[in-house]
């Protein structure tokens, strides 16, 4: 049974996309285009009540939420997550690090740098706004920068937190200041990014509508 992933090309899209390709599971893509309100058309939403992307349906399992998804498939394949207690809690720790904080985080700055030009916004309130989210996507960075001091990964082996906070970190890290401010951060950066699989995922999303 093939996997079917629902999908737009986003930072949290990205991430199952590069799992997938790194797990070598066969899998086939379904664009749910954001920008025109497909995520709000019924027969999605019985995918996914949340209504977001991305969602996966691999015979009668469907996930939704993307690190729910990076679990199932790490536990499907049995790959990039350790089968022991401690780690794989450690993982899991990342990965959710990446969901509470550095996604919500750099996304709110994106979301507020593109509105402040727009007509009837208030530019004090989006420049408190702006400060406000920087500064906490700096400290976020700040972590990742301590934690990838002498590692070539973020937990003990590349794995499925690595792939959930890069498309955060490759996209979004001039929110932080910029990536030359976080030297190991930016090392292991270009690290995954030249992964054959990461490679793959990304001219994937580049075939599909972009944001």
């Amino acid at each position: 049974m093939t996997i079917r992933l629902y999908h737009f090309p986003t930072p949290n899209a990205l991430k199952v996309t590069i799992a997938l390709e790194e797990m070598a599971l066969p899998y086939t893509v379904t664009t749910v285009n954001i920008l025109e309100g497909e995520q709000a058309d019924p027969a999605f939403r019985a995918i996914n009540p949340n209504g977001r992307i991305p969602a996966l349906v691999d015979g009668a399992v469907t996930v939704f939420e993307s690190g729910a998804i990076l679990q199932y498939l790490a536990r499907k394949s049995g790959q990039f997550c350790p089968a022991d207690e401690p780690g794989r809690t450690e993982v899991e720790s990342w990965v959710c690090w990446q969901l509470a904080g550095l996604g919500p985080m750099a996304g709110q700055v994106n979301w507020f740098a593109r509105a402040a030009g727009k007509p009837g916004r208030d530019p004090a309130e989006t420049s408190l706004a702006l400060h406000r989210f920087r500064k906490e996507v700096a400290r976020l960075f700040t972590v990742l920068e301590a934690r990838l001091q002498g590692r070539a990964w973020i937990c003990r082996d590349y794995s499925i937190a690595d792939m959930a906070c890069w498309p955060w970190v490759d996209k979004y890290h001039e929110h932080a200041g910029g990536i030359t401010r976080y030297p190991a951060v930016a090392q292991w950066r270009a690290r995954v990014g030249a992964r054959p699989a990461v490679q793959a995922a990304l001219a994937k999303a580049s075939a599909s509508p972009g944001e």
